[in-house]
């Protein structure tokens, strides 16, 4: 199994002169991202995904001995599909906002995978999301229950043509390590009490 990472994004949404990955809460986020993964012990490699929208973030991954893919930063759907037509395995894909990952919950979710789906989306559910005091403006119904992505997928990638009519699958898991993703500066503020 390939961890990837996603870091190419323009991070607009934090008004803030700096590359969101590269905010500290303790260490660079990007960092507990990936140090998370490296700690499961659940991967075979470890990949970032990188564009010219976060070009001091591939400089800090590369310095830190990170592979990156460069993409064209067109967006987050265009830059996963080119990743995933040249990978043949399977793929955690995890967003790089993701401050409060760690490698047990990291276990958790690639436990979750099954080899006869093709993609399956982890959730948390709006409630949980609330009770966190943040908010997504993407949501989904799962079960009867308003849900929110949350960056995280376990992907088949070798029975994938292209992100176009996949049977998409969602497992529901309401924990703050994956529920807390960076999009804006009110969520940054908000990591600081945690």
């Amino acid at each position: 199994m390939i961890g990837l990472v996603m870091a190419g994004g323009k991070g607009t949404r934090m008004n803030s002169d700096s590359e969101k990955l590269l905010l500290k809460y303790k260490k660079p986020v990007i960092l507990h991202v990936v140090d998370s993964l490296k700690n499961s012990n659940c991967f075979s490699k470890i990949l970032a995904v990188t564009s010219s929208n976060s070009p001091k973030t591939k400089k800090f991954l590369q310095e830190n001995n990170v592979e990156t893919i460069e993409t064209s930063g067109n967006g987050y759907v265009e830059d996963l599909n080119s990743v995933l037509q040249e990978i043949d395995d399977v793929v955690l894909i995890v967003s790089g906002d993701l401050p409060l990952l760690d490698e047990d919950i990291i276990k958790k979710i690639v436990n979750e995978y099954d080899s006869k789906k093709i993609w399956t989306s982890i959730l948390v559910t709006k409630n949980f999301l609330t009770s966190l005091g943040m908010k997504s403006d993407y949501s989904i119904s799962d079960d009867n229950k308003l849900c929110h992505y949350t960056g995280i997928s376990l992907v088949n990638s070798d029975k994938i043509s292209s992100l176009e009519n996949i049977d998409e699958n969602s497992i529901i898991i309401d924990d703050k390590r994956i529920a807390f993703n960076l999009n804006t500066k009110e969520d940054y503020d908000l990591l600081s009490t945690t």
